[in-house]
């Protein structure tokens, strides 16, 4: 249906006018460009498919701006602006932060926007907000207007402890992960185990000289007016064989979380701000991240509109995460407006029936309505 509903669009903008067309079911174009930052191993691809892309490899970012141009998405207003940035695959935050602040940079320097907005999958999310106190510093003003995330590890994630806890293993999930992804894990300046290390709640090593883990990174980077003005979030979950199979595997085989409990630090020692309900079999996270660990400012509502454009609405049942090493037991338990897709299926990796196009362009609308 989304692949009709899709080419349907493309072939009203074509008939229409093509290039700069005014097609009513666009999104609303944004003031500034919107920098798409990607999670941990995302590179020029993340197994083969394009990094925020759909099945067909369309760049969800990429405006139908050309006569009869195919590869893009027919939801975004034609003048729309958007990149995908580029960072370091396997790395802290702390590292691929700085890494996205000169991405922009270079945005800034290509377009010559004076600020940017920022859409971050997973570790992406956690990078936007070093990016933005790191161009805040740098150029003594705010460069980032709206930072929406997705599927983002905030308070930790329990697969990042269950690797850093094989111990001599880790060595042996670092040579399986570069089997998997090729040697980005072994270029240059990427370090897996500083990468899982970072996206622990607490400190992996006290004795070591070096904090590590979110607690100390979310002091560190916190929500801030004076970085960017406005912070939202998307939560993500799915249970049972709907997650993707590499996911139902490792749950069947190895470990499930239990994402959602309250508890305001990680009283279970899983990895994760929060402690389990007791119930690992259930919709509570998305293969990879508990739904207490996701919501960062106001958790938002996705919903398909399947004869139009697909919206996303700040959901007025739960406050906003203000604080975030000290959210509140509904924001970290519950369900409401959490998507039903796992970790992957919202850049992309599938095949799947979401649409990603869609989705992110009511993303983009989003944003242009808070910059």
């Amino acid at each position: 249906m989304r692949g009709i509903q899709t080419g349907l669009a493309l072939v009203c903008a074509w008939w229409m006018g093509g290039e700069g067309v005014a097609w009513a079911q666009q999104a609303r174009r944004t003031l500034h460009p919107v920098v798409f930052a990607h999670g941990l191993s995302g590179y020029d691809d993340l197994l083969g498919f394009d990094y925020f892309g759909d099945e067909l490899g369309n760049f969800v970012g990429d405006a139908c701006d050309e006569l009869l141009e195919l590869s893009c998405n027919p939801y975004l207003d034609s003048g729309q602006r958007a990149f995908g940035a580029q960072v370091q695959a396997f790395q802290s935050s702390e590292v691929r932060g700085l890494d996205l602040a000169s991405d922009i940079e270079g945005v800034l320097a290509t377009t010559g926007a004076t600020r940017v907005n920022i859409v971050g999958h997973s570790q992406g999310g956690i990078d936007a907000r070093k990016a933005a106190k790191v161009l805040f510093e740098r150029q003594g003003r705010a460069v980032v207007d709206v930072i929406v995330s997705v599927s983002s590890p905030h308070r930790g994630s329990p697969v990042a402890k269950y690797v850093l806890d094989l111990g001599p293993g880790v060595t042996s999930v670092a040579s399986a992960l570069a089997n998997i992804f090729g040697d980005i894990i072994y270029k240059p300046g990427n370090d897996g185990i500083a990468a899982v290390k970072q996206l622990i709640y607490n400190d992996a090593d006290a004795t070591d000289g070096i904090v590590t883990g979110m607690k100390a990174f979310n002091a560190a980077n916190p929500m801030d007016a004076r970085y960017a003005s406005h912070y939202a979030s998307l939560l993500t979950a799915q249970a049972g064989l709907e997650v993707n199979p590499a996911f139902f595997l490792v749950r069947l085989a190895f470990y499930d979380i239990d994402g959602d409990g309250f508890c305001v630090d990680d009283c279970d020692n899983d990895g994760a701000a929060g402690q389990g309900d007791g119930v690992r079999n259930e919709r509570d996270d998305d293969g990879v991240v508990g739904i207490n660990s996701q919501q960062m400012g106001p958790r938002l509502r996705y919903t398909d509109a399947p004869l139009g454009l697909d919206t996303i609405t700040v959901d007025g049942s739960l406050g906003p995460v203000t604080d975030l090493n000290a959210p509140g037991s509904a924001q970290m338990t519950s369900l409401s407006s959490v998507l039903d897709q796992d970790h992957l299926d919202v850049v992309g990796f599938g095949p799947d029936l979401f649409d990603e196009l869609g989705f992110y362009a009511a993303i983009i609308h989003y944003i242009s309505q808070n910059e």
